[in-house]
């Protein structure tokens, strides 16, 4: 009798956790492996590729160059992108605290990255992400989300596309960097 009340109990349980399980992901947004976003607080609207591949976002930027500012180094660069629903290019110089620099190795070799914070809508949240800075001119998508910024998304299904559109007013939900996405 006590191996049949632990069976059941560990029935269950079992039940119980893929209950939750299934639950948690019904509340989670899906998204494609590519998807409309707003660069904030310019509006920019963009096409992102999801990449699970990725760990850290990277954005498309020209002109980088570091600096010192008030004694903490700095960012300098261009986006220079065209907006997906005007047609029309965005082009300014930006400049933003560097947050850390990333070491990239591929096939080219090996490339040290400068990384900043910035905003992306998605759905109807501003996230405040990770982005590496490099010249993405020769890529199809301007924009390339890693697992970091996908984890807070929501989940990814890789056979669709376009399935949030980036709707983020003045009141939209705006999740902040967490440090703690930096161990991972």
């Amino acid at each position: 009798m006590g191996k049949t009340f632990l069976g059941v109990l560990g029935a269950s349980v079992l039940a119980g956790s893929l209950l939750v399980s299934a639950t948690a992901q019904a509340e989670d947004k899906v998204f494609g492996w590519v998807e409309n976003a707003y660069i904030e607080p310019w509006g920019i609207a963009v096409k992102a590729k999801l990449d699970s591949g990725a760990l850290t976002s990277s954005l498309d930027a020209r002109d980088i160059e570091m600096f010192e500012k008030d004694g903490e180094e700095w960012v300098r660069f261009r986006l220079k992108l065209e907006d997906q629903e005007s047609g029309d290019t965005f082009s300014d110089q930006i400049e933003r605290p560097l947050y850390r620099e990333q070491t990239v190795r591929g096939a080219g070799g090996r490339d040290e990255r400068p990384v900043v914070l910035m905003d992306v809508c998605m759905g109807g949240t501003i996230y405040e992400e990770q982005f590496s800075l490099r010249d993405r001119e020769e890529m199809i998508y301007p924009l390339l989300l890693g697992r970091r910024t996908i984890s807070h998304l929501g989940l990814l299904d890789v056979r669709n596309t376009f399935l949030q559109e980036p709707e983020c007013g003045e009141n939209a939900a705006y999740v902040p960097h967490d440090p703690e996405d930096d161990q991972s």
